[in-house]
């Protein structure tokens, strides 16, 4: 029971945050160049090359936060398998061809310095890797390494979450260095959320048919159907 508490919060914290992104987004739809994150990005703001990448993030980034969220419930998958995998390739192709190319030029532009370029590049590289892995094992079939990657990638998709909400806790603009904080916050959202999806799996694992072999799982049910 509590387990399922916890989830239902985290979840619900999850959806919470995501709407709150989506209202700090629609800031944006002004297309003026001054408000917001672009107050502080005023070096690149003529750049047309950054603010179509800048736009294309952040105008797709909510879709793919939404998106991840209804991936790991057990009852939406097996009530509605159809609808579980066209969710996820929208998942994945967002990731994919939109937000992993266009965090990659908005991350060699990051603040924070060269602290913030390398958490951001190494943040970019690790979603692509871990949604690409996901990708090819549900394709072989095997869905608990199918499940271990898309929580290890939705674990770098919220890291857009966390690093506003450790922002907002700890930064205190007369006592901190903008752009050394900024930095050190990529690498420690990257952390936490890494962190929490390694207790997540770990804790998974330690509980008995609850996350063995995916293809153990999928020939299990290839024979029932023959019987």
């Amino acid at each position: 029971m509590g387990k399922k508490i916890i989830k239902i919060t985290a979840l619900f914290l999850v959806l919470l945050f995501s709407i709150l992104m989506l209202k700090t987004i629609s800031q944006y739809t002004s297309l003026e160049k001054n408000i917001g994150f672009l107050a502080f990005k005023q070096q690149v703001v003529n750049n047309p090359y950054w603010m179509a990448f800048f736009y294309i993030h952040i105008f797709s980034i909510t879709l793919c936060l939404l998106a991840g969220l209804t991936q790991f419930s057990s009852r939406f998958l097996d009530e509605n398998r159809d609808l579980h995998k066209i969710i996820g390739k929208i998942y994945v192709y967002n990731i994919l061809i939109i937000n992993v190319p266009a965090c990659f030029v908005l991350g060699l532009f990051s603040n924070g310095g060269m602290i913030g370029i390398t958490g951001f590049l190494i943040q970019d590289v690790l979603w692509a890797y871990f949604t690409i892995a996901a990708v090819l094992f549900i394709k072989k079939g095997n869905i608990s390494k199918h499940r271990t990657y898309m929580i290890l990638s939705y674990a770098v998709t919220t890291t857009a979450i966390t690093f506003r909400i450790v922002k907002n806790l700890f930064y205190n603009e007369a006592r901190h260095d903008y752009e050394l904080f900024y930095g050190l916050n990529v690498w420690a959202a990257l952390f936490i959320n890494l962190l929490t999806a390694y207790l997540i799996l770990r804790k998974d694992l330690l509980l008995p048919g609850k996350f063995n072999s995916g293809k153990e799982n999928i020939q299990a049910k290839k024979r029932n159907q023959k019987k």
